[in-house]
């Protein structure tokens, strides 16, 4: 009732020519209905926690947006993941029992779009070691898959990770098992792996060096190449030209098309570079790749390709927009605007436990507020400069005494 009554008067209000009033209580909703809707779907990419305080590793896996971590898991546990694509926030749901979330407590059961692995119970790697480890001496830097997200030491990766050269992007050995066409594109734009050759390899190892079309070297001297030998290469050298294909039909035949070709004089066909790529492809090896910037542009997009991506369920390498250094490119992007904001400004210099005190301190001055405002919305009443300003005048006084009292009982 008290709703329809103040919804009445403002529609007296903007009959007669006047602006319509607006409580501070409306912008808060509105701001809550935003932060709900923010919560509700899946994300492209965003940063994520698991609670290991309420879903240990006897439990289902679950993971918590950063939002969650501080207005409903303060003081847990927590595991950091870093990012993760395509998720949904599982704060609340099903997995968390009787908990529920403060920001959007209306969550369905199950995200059956989530997918999850170790790193959920702070494992890591093909090792399911925690990390930091404490009973790891080694020093090693770990590296996250782009494929299955899992996060690996550099020393389990199969290959060494290129250490003058640099990579955006790793996929695991597991992976490269997985999407087996990855290893044609590595072996023409992947990063160079260079393979450590130990002492004992070096004496075993035999030096060959390639012979040029007209002549090879051997222990006796040049070994000349033959005119039949050179013919048998070129025939059985594949082309290696990139030109678009051109498919050509018969002309017309008095005016009219054949039979068998009714169809343009010339189409035109886009080549498959996966399939350009397998015909000089090496053998197949093993280990993890490497990949620079902007790889991912260079994927063939044919239909047939396409298609090999979605049975994969890899069509996301086709999206730059998925890869880390776009998430994080769009963070610091955020952040430059957020900097004219003093407050975010200050916020951003604090460690994590002063964010959360901070925080915790305005989700307290929000829920007052919130109450405080709620008393005029039921009386139908509109909220004066006087009123916010007693609201905080007690606030202030309610503070004083808590600090008053503090410093008695510590005296």
């Amino acid at each position: 009732m008290a709703a329809n009554g103040q919804g009445e008067k403002r529609s007296a209000e903007e009959a007669a020519g006047e602006e319509p009033v607006l409580s501070l209580l409306d912008v808060l909703e509105e701001d809550d209905a935003l932060e709900d809707e923010a919560c509700a779907g899946y994300v492209k990419r965003q940063a994520l926690y698991a609670c290991n305080t309420c879903t240990p590793n006897t439990e289902e896996p679950a993971g918590i947006c950063l939002a969650c971590t501080y207005k409903c898991h303060e003081g847990h546990h927590l595991f950091e993941l870093y990012t993760k694509r395509n998720f949904r926030c599982d704060c609340g749901n099903g997995k968390f029992k009787q908990m529920e979330c403060k920001l959007f407590p209306e969550k369905e059961n199950l995200n059956a779009g989530n997918k999850y692995n170790d790193n959920f119970f702070g494992l890591y790697c093909t090792c399911k070691r925690p990390y930091p480890d404490p009973e790891d001496e080694t020093p090693d830097e770990m590296i996250q898959c782009i494929v299955c997200e899992d996060w690996f030491h550099g020393r389990h990766l199969g290959t060494d990770p290129p250490e003058h050269l640099e990579f955006q992007e790793m996929v695991c050995q597991c992976c490269m098992e997985r999407c087996s066409f990855l290893w044609a594109y590595s072996n023409k734009i992947g990063v160079p792996i260079v393979t450590k050759i130990t002492a004992a390899e070096a004496d075993q190892e035999v030096k060959v060096e390639d012979c040029s079309e007209e002549t090879t070297k051997s222990q006796n001297g040049p070994c000349i190449k033959t005119e039949e030998e050179k013919e048998v290469k070129e025939e059985q050298t594949p082309s290696t030209s990139c030109e678009k294909i051109y498919l050509f039909y018969r002309k017309p035949v008095n005016g009219h098309m054949s039979s068998s070709a009714k169809t343009d004089e010339k189409t035109e066909v886009e080549p498959c570079k996966l399939k350009e790529y397998r015909q000089h492809q090496t053998p197949r090896e093993s280990g993890a790749t490497y990949w620079p910037n902007n790889w991912r542009s260079k994927l063939c997009c044919c239909d047939q390709c396409m298609k090999m991506y979605t049975e994969l369920e890899v069509l996301f390498l086709l999206e730059e927009c998925d890869t880390v250094q776009a998430y994080e490119n769009k963070g610091k992007s955020e952040v430059a605007q957020e900097s004219r904001d003093p407050l975010m400004t200050a916020l951003s210099s604090m460690n994590r436990v002063q964010q959360v005190e901070l925080i915790s301190e305005y989700n307290d001055l929000k829920t007052e507020l919130k109450d405080y405002l709620k008393k005029f919305a039921d009386e139908g009443k509109v909220v004066q400069t006087q009123d916010i300003q007693k609201f905080f005048e007690d606030l202030r006084s309610r503070k004083r005494r808590r600090q008053d009292g503090l410093q008695y009982y510590c005296s």
